[in-house]
């Protein structure tokens, strides 16, 4: 997964750096491979990325929830006992 992730990622930077070579002889067709490869990269790349980053974490440390709301205050205030 991460040499894929790897290679997609130089993919579609490599199509983003043709592109802007290829706008000054044929505006469309670099418009055309620029936007593309952002296409790739926005809905593919970075969900399989995000994927890949958190597939074994636990959602619930992300949630804001009572006890997280707890525990945020009291490292604000400097109150560290639990």
């Amino acid at each position: 997964m991460v040499r894929f992730l790897q290679f997609l990622l130089l993919a579609v930077a490599t199509g983003i750096i043709v592109g802007f070579y290829l706008k000054g002889d044929n505006p469309q067709q670099g418009d055309l491979i620029v936007g593309l490869s952002l296409v790739v990269g926005m809905f593919v790349l970075m969900p399989m990325f995000i994927y890949h980053r958190y597939k074994d974490r636990d959602v619930t440390d992300f949630m804001l929830n009572k006890e997280n709301i707890d525990r945020m205050r009291r490292y604000q205030y400097g109150d560290e006992e639990e």
